[in-house]
């Protein structure tokens, strides 16, 4: 956003007020960002959550009164889809996994798909997202807003609804695990010592591959809230 451009939140009230136009400029602005956060968890209804994501924005309008930032309010939204979704795998349904439980482990139940063998471009790419996919969900989340949509400790804590303590020691463990996985998942000790040892650079390019398809971003349909 440059000098003179209305703001993400000037932009919501006008969308919530009934201004489609700026639905769009808000849409096109942070399409990306929530389509990638949803696409190495549930490939197969990224697309679909996103939309979900962006009309909760409008239904959700008298729940958020300000207090935090404009992209930790929309990745909250983001999780809370993903978590329902996500739930549909459980047997309890009233039980909470997010700490325990992998996309892997459940991608089975709901019949996922992973991206990894079509987006990635590079094998460290693909081992490094195979290994995001076997953390538990929460600490996968952690990671993913950390490297790739670059949020603080404390966003990310807003995001979660968790202490930032909490957070901090959290994304210690992810990464120490993430380190782990890929190790076991490593066909061979060069593939594990480049992924490694160039980690913040497959991270960085994985923020552009995990973005949506050519074509994917349209503007959520219009409905009554």
């Amino acid at each position: 956003m440059t000098d003179g451009e209305p703001s993400d939140f000037a932009l919501l009230e006008s969308w919530r007020d009934g201004d489609e136009g700026c639905g769009r400029v808000l849409f096109s602005r942070y399409f990306d960002s929530v389509y990638r956060f949803f696409r190495n968890k549930v490939d197969d209804a990224a697309e679909d959550l996103t939309q979900q994501t962006f009309m909760g924005l409008v239904q959700g309008k008298d729940r958020f009164r300000g207090e935090a930032s404009f992209r930790t309010y929309l990745f909250t939204i983001a999780r809370k889809r993903l978590y329902s979704y996500l739930r549909k795998a459980q047997r309890d349904q009233d039980a909470a996994p997010w700490g325990t439980s992998s996309v892997a482990e459940l991608a089975g139940d709901l019949g996922l798909a992973s991206p990894s063998r079509a987006v990635a471009r590079h094998q460290e790419q693909r081992l490094l997202l195979l290994a995001l996919r076997r953390l538990p969900v929460e600490m996968q989340v952690a990671l993913e807003l950390f490297y790739w949509e670059e949020l603080t400790v404390t966003e990310i804590a807003e995001v979660l609804e968790t202490p930032v303590g909490t957070v901090k020691s959290r994304l210690q463990r992810a990464r120490a695990r993430l380190d782990a996985e890929i190790g076991q998942l490593a066909e061979s000790e060069d593939l594990r010592r480049s992924t490694m040892d160039d980690f913040g650079r497959w991270a960085r390019e994985l923020r552009e591959v995990m973005g949506p398809p050519a074509g994917d971003d349209e503007p959520p349909a219009d409905e009554d809230t």
